[in-house]
C-alpha cells in the first residue's frame, strides 16, 4: 500500500463513524440482512475461497469448506436465529429501596471496531469476529493477514460487493497499514496473533482508552490417561495436530501420556498418521503447506537435537514438513518454550496424574487443553486443578463447532472472547438502566425518615 492509501485510513475510519452516528446499523433489520449477506458472499465465492486457501497454505477441500466456509455459515445461522433475543433487554431484580421502579441491561453497539485477523485461518479468523461485531450493530475495519496473501486480496474485493461500504471496509498490508490503523481511535479492537503483536495491538489502544479482545494461542497440552480408549484418541490427536499441518492456535502442542500405555500410544499414533496421510505425506492430497519459508525454517531449527521418532523431513521449496513425533523433549529446548505452530508433536511421560498437572501449571495458561480419559475423576482433577481457556475432554476442538461457547484465551494466552452470544456481547456495552416512578409517597429516603413505611414495604413485597 502506497502512502497515499495510508492517508486515507483517518478518511475510512471517519466514514464509517459517521455511518455509525446516522443510527443505520441499530436496527435488526439492517443487521440480519447483513448477516445473510455475509454468508451469501461465502457461499457464493466458496470455489474462489478454496482456491486462495490452497495458495495460500495448501489447504485440503475438506479443510477449507469445514474450518473457513460452513464455519462462518453456521456462525451466521446461529446468529440470526438468536439475535432478536440478545438484542432484547435483559431484566433483572430491583431492590426494596428502588420501589417502585424496574431495572434491566440494554445492550448497546460501541461503534465502530478494528478486527485484525491471522493467517492460519484467514477467511475465519476475520469473519468470524466480524459477525459478532456485525450482529451487536457496530460498523468495522476488517484487516486481513498479509501473509495470506490471495485470501487478503479475495477479501478486499468481495466485502464491498456484498456488504455496506458505508459500514465496513477491508484494509489490505503489512506492518505499516497496521501500525497506520492503530494510531487511530476505535471503540473495540480484537486481534488475532501471537502474543508479541498483541502486547504492541494493546500498548496501542491504551493511548485512546480502546478495549480489547486478544486471542493469542499458547502451548495447549494433551493428557492421556492410561484409561482412555487408545484407538479414539490417536484418531482425534491426529486430526486436530496435523489438520492444517498443524498451524491452528488451538492444536496440541504436545502430549503427556501415562508411561504404562506410551509404547503403544506411540505404535497406534504412528500407524494413524499413516492412515490419514499415507507414507510419504507430501503426496497426499488432504496434508497443508507452511505458509511461508520464514516460518518453515523456524519449525525445521525446533528440530535440533530432538530424537525424532517419525517424520523430521521437509522441503523448503514447496514448503512441506512432515508429520512428526518427538519423544522425550528437553523442557528447557526451544522446541518446549515457544508455540510450535507447526506439524511436529513432542511425546513426554508421567507416572503419576501430579506429575502432569505440575508440568502444565509451570507453564503459562494455555489457550486449550485435551484430557482423554474413561475416568472422570481424572477428568475432573485436571479440570480443577489447572487454567485453560478451552477444554475439551476425550476429544481434540470440538468445542469449536458450538456457537453457545464462548472461545477465549487466559493469561497470555489471550484476553476476552468471541463466538455466539459471548461475541455479541463482546461488541456491546451492556449498559445499566433503572426506570422510576414519579410516586414520591412512598419513597423513604428524605428526612423525616419514614421506618414504619418502610417496614410496610417490606412485608408487601
Amino acid at each position: 500500500m502506497d502512502a497515499k492509501t495510508l492517508n486515507t485510513i483517518p478518511d475510512i475510519v471517519n466514514r464509517l463513524r459517521n455511518t455509525y452516528a446516522t443510527g443505520k446499523t441499530r436496527s435488526l433489520q439492517w443487521r440480519i440482512q447483513q448477516l445473510q449477506q455475509v454468508k451469501k458472499m461465502t457461499l457464493d465465492n466458496e470455489d474462489k475461497i478454496r482456491d486462495a486457501l490452497l495458495a495460500d497454505l495448501g489447504k485440503c477441500q475438506l479443510e477449507a469448506w469445514s474450518a473457513e466456509i460452513s464455519y462462518i455459515a453456521t456462525e451466521v445461522d446461529h446468529t440470526i436465529k438468536h439475535l432478536k433475543k440478545w438484542m432484547k433487554p435483559r431484566k433483572v431484580k430491583t431492590p426494596l429501596v428502588a420501589m417502585p421502579g424496574k431495572s434491566y441491561i440494554q445492550p448497546e453497539p460501541l461503534g465502530v471496531a478494528l478486527i485484525i485477523g491471522a493467517w492460519n485461518y484467514p477467511w475465519q479468523l476475520v469473519i468470524a469476529p466480524y459477525v459478532a461485531a456485525l450482529s451487536a450493530g457496530n460498523c468495522a475495519i476488517l484487516k486481513p493477514s498479509e501473509l495470506a496473501a490471495n485470501t487478503s486480496k479475495l477479501m478486499a474485493e468481495l466485502v464491498p460487493r456484498y456488504l455496506d461500504g458505508d459500514a465496513v471496509a477491508v484494509v489490505e498490508g503489512g506492518v505499516e497499514e497496521s501500525t497506520a490503523l492503530l494510531q487511530q481511535r476505535f471503540d473495540h479492537i480484537l486481534y488475532t496473533g501471537g502474543e508479541a503483536v498483541g502486547k504492541v495491538v494493546m500498548r496501542a489502544a491504551a493511548e485512546h482508552l480502546t478495549p480489547v479482545t486478544l486471542e493469542l494461542g499458547g502451548k495447549s497440552p494433551c493428557i492421556v490417561d492410561k484409561s482412555a480408549n487408545l484407538d479414539v484418541s490417536v484418531a482425534r490427536i491426529a486430526w486436530c495436530k496435523w489438520m492444517n499441518a498443524g498451524q491452528t492456535c488451538v492444536a496440541p502442542d504436545y502430549v503427556l501420556v501415562d508411561e504404562s500405555v506410551k509404547e503403544t500410544f506411540i505404535a497406534k499414533l504412528q500407524q494413524k498418521m499413516q492412515e490419514f496421510y499415507g507414507e510419504d505425506a507430501s503426496k497426499s492430497a488432504d496434508y497443508a503447506r507452511i505458509i511461508n519459508q520464514r516460518h518453515w525454517s523456524r519449525i525445521m531449527g525446533l528440530l535440533d537435537g530432538q530424537t525424532v521418532l517419525s517424520g523430521g523431513v521437509g522441503d523448503q521449496e514447496s514448503r512441506f514438513i512432515a508429520p512428526t513425533l518427538v519423544a522425550e523433549p528437553d523442557p528447557e529446548s526451544p522446541l518446549m518454550q515457544q508455540e510450535i505452530f507447526g506439524p511436529i508433536l513432542p511425546i513426554l511421560t508421567y507416572r503419576k496424574l501430579d506429575e502432569a498437572v505440575h508440568f502444565i501449571n509451570q507453564r503459562p495458561k494455555p489457550l486449550a487443553m485435551y484430557i482423554f480419559s474413561k475416568d472422570k475423576f481424572v477428568s475432573q482433577s485436571v479440570l480443577q486443578q489447572t487454567s485453560a481457556g478451552s477444554v475439551c475432554v476425550n476429544d481434540g476442538m470440538m468445542f469449536m463447532t458450538n456457537q453457545d461457547l464462548p472461545f477465549g484465551g487466559v493469561g497470555t494466552s489471550g484476553m476476552g472472547s468471541y463466538c455466539g452470544q459471548a461475541g455479541f456481547d463482546t461488541f456491546s456495552h451492556l449498559k445499566a438502566v433503572m426506570e422510576r416512578s414519579f410516586a414520591l409517597d412512598v419513597d423513604v429516603r428524605y428526612p423525616p425518615y419514614n421506618v414504619k413505611k418502610l417496614k410496610m414495604l417490606k412485608m408487601l413485597s
